[in-house]
């Protein structure tokens, strides 16, 4: 609340799936697999804008929901910038740049091409998850034309009506991924890399994160380089995709390096019914971290809670093991 011409100005009323996180940053609940699971955010400084990461399609609607609560038009958004074209990050680009006439999308200049002609985009997830779980999942995708879109590069400046946002290389999670600096709030938008932090693991208001290795481009040595990266710049926050604001940046980034080599350790040790193994092996070095944290969740909820997690993991580190 505050005061213009001497009346007062009420704060926004927000959706319910919208949350505000100070200096201009709002958390957006995509509704993707389960509540507080998926998030877009926000940034809007003055009467600019720009979305970074945006889900699925189906999260468009509620994306430029919160847009409208805050009372800007959709002409007042600047950027679209998913952190990497993984469809729970970008598959909702196309869709929602329909809808914002100004945006320019800016990518990955490894997944740029992706998001431009969406056709092997599709053919690889669908590959991975098949053609009924895609459809139900993500819809179909939709391109951007070409003139609408530019390649991020490493320490690009983003100028958001005088609010800079730098870009940076991140790979580990994928090759095709950057994160976000907003100077402002002191935070990165870390999309995948910097892991993945659930809520309902939270214990006294400590989060705990595991890393991601989702297929096909996880490399441990790379993933744990960006992380170092990230820390350099003394962060207040991490904007984490799945799921949140995430403080006690260095604690929980000793944490995600821990269980990386934890987890390689696991991949490398495993040898026959290798992805069933993994899968078990995974699910106790992540039940074993959790009590470390202080959860007291039954080892059956967490493995229901992880359970699309350690299946990608798994994957994702056989990949790795192959490819070496």
């Amino acid at each position: 609340m505050g005061y213009r011409g001497g009346m007062v100005e009420q704060a926004p009323i927000l959706p319910e799936h919208t949350e505000a996180l100070g200096d201009g940053v709002y958390a957006i609940d995509t509704g993707f697999q389960r509540p507080r699971f998926d998030a877009a955010y926000l940034v809007v400084e003055g009467a600019h804008a720009a979305f970074i990461d945006t889900g699925t399609n189906f999260a468009v609607p509620r994306l430029l929901e919160a847009l409208s609560a805050l009372g800007l038009p959709r002409e007042a958004v600047d950027y679209v910038i998913p952190t990497h074209v993984h469809l729970d990050h970008a598959g909702g680009v196309g869709l929602l740049m329909r809808e914002l006439p100004r945006a320019t999308l800016v990518c990955h200049p490894r997944g740029l091409r992706h998001l431009i002609d969406p056709t092997q985009l599709w053919a690889s997830a669908t590959a991975v998850y098949g053609e009924l779980e895609m459809q139900r999942s993500y819809g179909q995708l939709v391109n951007v034309p070409a003139d609408r879109a530019m390649a991020s590069a490493d320490d690009m400046v983003l100028d958001l009506g005088g609010r800079p946002l730098r870009l940076i290389d991140t790979p580990g999670h994928a090759k095709h991924h950057h994160c976000i600096w907003d100077g402002r709030s002191r935070g990165w938008f870390t999309g995948d890399t910097f892991g993945l932090s659930y809520r309902e693991f939270d214990v006294e208001g400590r989060a705990w994160a595991l890393p991601t290795s989702t297929p096909v481009q996880f490399e441990p040595e790379a993933m744990k380089a960006s992380i170092q990266r990230l820390l350099a710049s003394s962060p207040n926050c991490m904007y984490v995709t799945h799921y949140g604001r995430v403080r006690d940046v260095p604690r929980v980034a000793a944490l995600l390096i821990d269980l990386i080599d934890r987890m390689v350790a696991v991949a490398r040790d495993a040898q026959a019914e290798r992805h069933a193994r993994l899968k078990r092996e995974l699910l106790a070095v992540y039940a074993d971290s959790l009590r470390l944290h202080g959860c007291t969740l039954s080892d059956a909820d967490v493995a229901q809670l992880l359970a699309t997690d350690l299946e990608l993991n798994a994957q994702g580190l056989e990949v790795w093991l192959d490819k070496r």
